[in-house]
C-alpha cells in the first residue's frame, strides 16, 4: 500500500461527525487507486453497502457504472487499469429520511489535491453531482451531462447511477443512445493502450 494510501485509511477528522448520524459509525475510509492507473473514476462517497465490504462501488450503483461501461467486474477492480477516489473516503451517514448524507467537504480539502497528484488518468469519469462541481465548476448536472462532448474524450460528465436516478434515465434517452456507445468506445480504447 502506497503512504498516501495508508494514511488515508488511518483518518479519523470525521469521528465525531459519523458518531453523530443515524448509523452512528465509525470512519473506514475505502481507498482503490494505483498511480499508473489510466482511467480515473471520481465518485461521491461510499455507501453504507461500500462502507461494510471496503470496496467502492459494491452495490447496486456499481452493477449500473460497470454496465455503462461495459466493464467486467474482474477490470474494473483491476487498481493498475482504474483508479477509483471519490469526493469522501468514507460512509457519511444517513439524514433523517435515510438517503445518504453529501460528501463531507472536508476529506476533498484534506487528501484530494494529494491524490490528483499521484495520479495521471488519460480518461476521467465524474459521477454525480459533487464530483462534477469539483472538477468542471458546473452545479447543472443534466447541463453537464447533456454538454459532454465539451469535454470528450478525455472526460466524460455522468449522472449517479443510483437507482434514484433511474427517472432521469428514462426522461433524458439521448444518454443511453448518444452518450454511452461513446463512453464505452473510449474505455475499451484505454484499456487496450500498451504504452
Amino acid at each position: 500500500m502506497q503512504p498516501l494510501e495508508q494514511s488515508i485509511r488511518n483518518c479519523r477528522l470525521c469521528a465525531s461527525r459519523f458518531g453523530a448520524t443515524a448509523t452512528a459509525h465509525e470512519p473506514r475510509p475505502v481507498t482503490w487507486f494505483q498511480s499508473n492507473a489510466r482511467i480515473l473514476v471520481v465518485g461521491q462517497a461510499p455507501g453504507m453497502r461500500v462502507h461494510l465490504s471496503g470496496r467502492p462501488f459494491t452495490d447496486r450503483s456499481g452493477d449500473r457504472l460497470r454496465d455503462w461501461m461495459g466493464t467486467p467486474e474482474p477490470i474494473f477492480y483491476d487498481r493498475d487499469r482504474i483508479a477509483i477516489v471519490p469526493m469522501a473516503f468514507c460512509f457519511p451517514g444517513y439524514d433523517l429520511r435515510g438517503s445518504d448524507l453529501p460528501p463531507p467537504p472536508i476529506c476533498a480539502k484534506t487528501w484530494r489535491a494529494q491524490v490528483m497528484e499521484t495520479l495521471r488518468p488519460r480518461l476521467t469519469l465524474l459521477v454525480g453531482g459533487h464530483a462534477i462541481r469539483w472538477h468542471l465548476g458546473l452545479r447543472d448536472v443534466t447541463g453537464a451531462v447533456a454538454g459532454w462532448r465539451d469535454h470528450a474524450p478525455s472526460v466524460f460528465p455522468l449522472p449517479h447511477p443510483s437507482w434514484r436516478n433511474t427517472g432521469w434515465l428514462r426522461r433524458n434517452p439521448w444518454f443511453e443512445t448518444d452518450l454511452l456507445p461513446d463512453l464505452r468506445a473510449a474505455v475499451r480504447a484505454e484499456l487496450a493502450r500498451n504504452d
